[in-house]
This record gives C-alpha cells, structure tokens and sequence, in this order.
C-alpha cells in the first residue's frame, strides 16, 4: 500500500484497476474484465512542473533534443505552437516597418513628382524659347517700374508668358497686361495715364504743386497734383471729411473719384477715398 504522507505518490496498476472496476465489464460470472495493459501517469511533481513549462516558455530548465522535460505531448504541441506564434508576431512587426518606410518613400517620390509637375503647368514661362523668356523678363521688369504695383516681376513675366502661350504677339501681351494691371483697384496708375485706365476709382500718388480759393462752398481743397508722367486737378469735398493738403506735399491716394470736364480728366476726394502722407509717416482715413 503507498504511503499517504508522500508528496511523490505513485498509483499501481492494481490500485487503478479497483478504482476503475465501476465502469470496467464484466464477465460471466460477473467478475470484472481487468485491461493488463499497463498505463502510466505522470507524478505530481511531473505534473505541476509541466504546467509551469505550459505557461511559461521561457522558465524550462531543461531540454534535451526535440523534447521537453517534463511536458506531456499535447503541453509541448502547445509551447510549440506558441513559440511559432511569437516568432511570426515578430517577423510580421519587422516586416512592415520596412514595407511602412518603403510605402512613405515612394508616397513622397510621387508628391515631388506631382509638384514639380504643377509648377510646370502653373509657370508659363517654362513653355517658352529662351530668347522669348529673355524678352518678357525685360517688358516685364519695365511694367514693374512704371506701373507703381504690388506685383514681382516674377508675376508680371506670368502674366505675359500666359498671353503669348494664348497667341498674342510679345507687344500685345505687353501691352494687355499693362493695361490689366492698371485697371486692377489698388495698381498706382501713373497720372498722365489715367484717361486710358476704365475704372471708375484709381489709385495715383504725387506731389501737390499748387493750391487756390474753391470756387465753390461745398469745396475744401482745390489745386494741382504731379507725378513723373503729368498732372491733373484735385479737388477735396467737404463732405469727404478728409485731412487738409498742404502745397508742396506728397500724398498717396486711394481710391479717388475720377472725374470728366470738357475732355479732361480730374479726381476727387469722397468719403471712400484714403490719403496716406508718405512724409508726415501716418495714414489718413477720409
């Protein structure tokens, strides 16, 4: 009989018999049928360490070959199952960091190639002969000097480029372009070329050259303004409530009324008009 007290305990063949004799068959004279085939289990010390190896891979003490100590075949199918699960996890991470870099170089590949293409489309002058180019960046530095403007000459050169790509001989883009430019609100149009500009309101800057008595109450201001291009007369209306001019000073004006007197052309301060003094450093608002 085994000893209860062992912490090792070893059931026999016999003994398992008789716990089994129950559910074992029986023969004719109702004696039960005992399997001699002999089965085997593992110890408790067998058993408990072979659940620590089944939870924890990595604690086996020992192996030897293509075993482990201390499992059972289906505990060891599963540590291996395990083991190949954490290694294709991790070939799995590796693998698409690389094919993740390899997507985001070839995402940035075809942005640089999609942006070098539409500056190409957005830039005329890339479509043009050399010696053309040459001859717009030329007018176009002109138009930058004469037309007081807020455009680069890079802009201007565009403009033109986009005119001659259209058809437009070089001249009459220049021209065209010119003209765009000066009806556009806000473009400084030189005093002697305010009859050709077809806006309603201009922007002009100049030097007042003279002063005189209004001819007319409702006026404040009378006189003469200059530019390099030529000169024409300013009126400042009471009702516009703007800051008093002084002879010899220089204004820059915004949005005045232009005006039409036996074929000549004047403008006039309104209420929308704004008058900066380039030499007083301040704005003005009529």
């Amino acid at each position: 009989m085994s000893s209860k007290n062992s912490s090792s305990k070893v059931v026999t063949v016999d003994e398992q018999a008789f716990e089994h004799a129950d559910d074992q068959a029986v023969d004719e004279g109702r004696f039960p049928v005992v399997d001699e085939t002999p089965e085997f289990e593992a110890t408790v010390e067998q058993e408990t360490q072979a659940k620590v190896d089944a939870n924890h891979p990595d604690g086996i003490a020992d192996t030897s070959g293509d075993r482990i100590h201390g499992a059972t075949l289906a505990q060891e199918e599963r540590i291996r199952a395990r083991e190949d699960e954490l290694e294709r996890i991790s070939a799995q991470a590796e693998l698409g960091q690389q094919d993740g870099r390899a997507w985001r170089t070839r995402k940035k590949v075809n942005e640089m190639r999609r942006d070098e293409q539409t500056d190409t489309r957005a830039d005329p002058r890339a479509k043009l002969e050399q010696e053309t180019l040459a001859e717009v960046n030329q007018f176009a530095q002109r138009l930058a000097d004469d037309v007081n403007s807020s455009y680069t000459r890079a802009v201007i050169a565009k403009r033109i480029a986009s005119r001659i790509l259209e058809g437009a001989e070089l001249f009459e883009a220049v021209m065209e372009t010119k003209d765009e430019m000066l009806n556009e609100a806000g473009t400084i149009v030189p005093i002697g070329q305010l009859e050709d500009v077809d806006r309603g309101e201009v922007s002009v800057e100049g030097r007042i050259i003279e002063l005189w008595e209004p001819a007319c109450p409702s006026q404040q201001q009378v006189g003469l303004i200059e530019d390099d291009s030529g000169r024409t007369k300013l009126t400042n209306w009471k009702a516009s409530r703007a800051p008093w001019i002084k002879e010899g000073e220089r204004v820059r004006i915004h949005g005045a009324a232009k005006n039409w007197y036996e074929g000549r052309v004047s403008l006039a301060i309104t209420g929308w008009t704004t008058i900066h003094f380039p030499e007083r450093d301040r704005w003005w608002e009529a």
